[in-house]
């Protein structure tokens, strides 16, 4: 029997290490579309487009307009058994899928059909969920909506990140992915129709939605923090005209300060932020346009700010 043929449609961490599962287990992988990098942003994840040249595979790189046409054109030439999307950026027409005799899979970050749509990790956590995790699932034209294969379960600890819960996550597709393969090449896959709920598509973030929100309780703005903590753009306010970037906190338990909240003051040389519903946070970790912020130093120095 011939081995199953793909196209795999990759990025970053889950796509190079869900590609290094197909090809473990033997697909017959006949070419791998990655993306340009945005020459904007520092990489911190996995090439894809490195790993395809280690193992020999034909490597095309999405960037825009008649690039996309053309790998469109080069891919339709020749039908596959699978095609796999992993990470990838955009949704696939249908004439790509329709290449797939066998059909098109797509790994999710979330636990589907919650938190389809993009950045779902970073919803997660701002949404204070406990749990989230890898779906392997069907596509269809529309985001995230097709029948489920397998699912695999990771925690969200009330101090991760957004990376942190991303290398779970990481290791959750491939788990998913070297579980279903073999069914998968058998034919004897299970697929589990979803029920989509309403308020569960998100989609993608900005680095303005990182201003912290004074008014808000303080769990919902350690959410914040590590949902948008580097490698992503950060939480941030402005201090006295100067912008802060809050980096890491930590929820501590009820304020003593008598004073208004929000309130950011220095206790044993730690600097904290009292918060509108009573609680504090610990700030862990700041940085402004100089680069991180000394806060030992800055614990001895600071004067009680209200923040607004």
């Amino acid at each position: 029997m011939s081995a199953p043929t793909a196209y795999v449609f990759a990025y970053a961490d889950v796509g190079a290490l869900c590609l290094d599962v197909l090809l473990n287990g033997s697909v017959d992988v006949r070419a791998v579309v990655t993306h340009v990098d945005d020459p904007g942003e520092t990489r911190w994840f996995a090439d894809v487009a490195a790993v395809a040249r280690d193992r020999g595979l034909r490597c095309l790189q999405s960037g825009h307009g008649g690039e996309d046409a053309r790998i469109s054109e080069l891919l339709s030439a020749q039908p596959v058994d699978f095609i796999f999307s992993f990470y990838f950026l955009r949704l696939l027409p249908g004439r790509l899928l329709a290449l797939a005799t066998r059909g098109a899979l797509n790994m999710h970050g979330s636990l589907l059909p919650r938190y389809r749509g993009r950045a779902p990790i970073n919803w997660a956590i701002l949404r204070g969920e406990r749990e989230t995790g890898a779906t392997l699932h069907y596509m269809i034209e529309r985001a995230d909506a097709g029948d489920i294969v397998d699912q695999h379960r990771v925690s969200i600890g009330i101090n991760d990140t957004a990376l942190d819960v991303s290398r779970k996550v990481t290791a959750a597709a491939a788990i998913v992915m070297t579980r279903s393969l073999p069914a998968l090449i058998n034919g004897t896959v299970p697929r589990i129709s979803q029920r989509l709920l309403p308020g569960q598509y998100f989609g993608r973030r900005r680095p303005e939605d990182g201003r912290i929100d004074w008014s808000q309780p303080a769990r919902a703005i350690h959410d914040l923090v590590r949902a948008v903590a580097p490698p992503f753009p950060g939480a941030y306010t402005d201090i006295d005209g100067e912008r802060w970037w809050l980096h890491a906190t930590r929820l501590v338990g009820p304020t003593p300060s008598p004073q208004p909240a929000p309130l950011l003051h220095a206790i044993d040389g730690h600097c904290y932020i009292a918060c509108v519903d009573g609680q504090m946070l610990q700030v862990c970790a700041v940085a402004n346009a100089h680069g991180p912020v000394d806060l030992s130093r800055l614990a001895t120095q600071i004067r009680p700010t209200r923040l607004s």
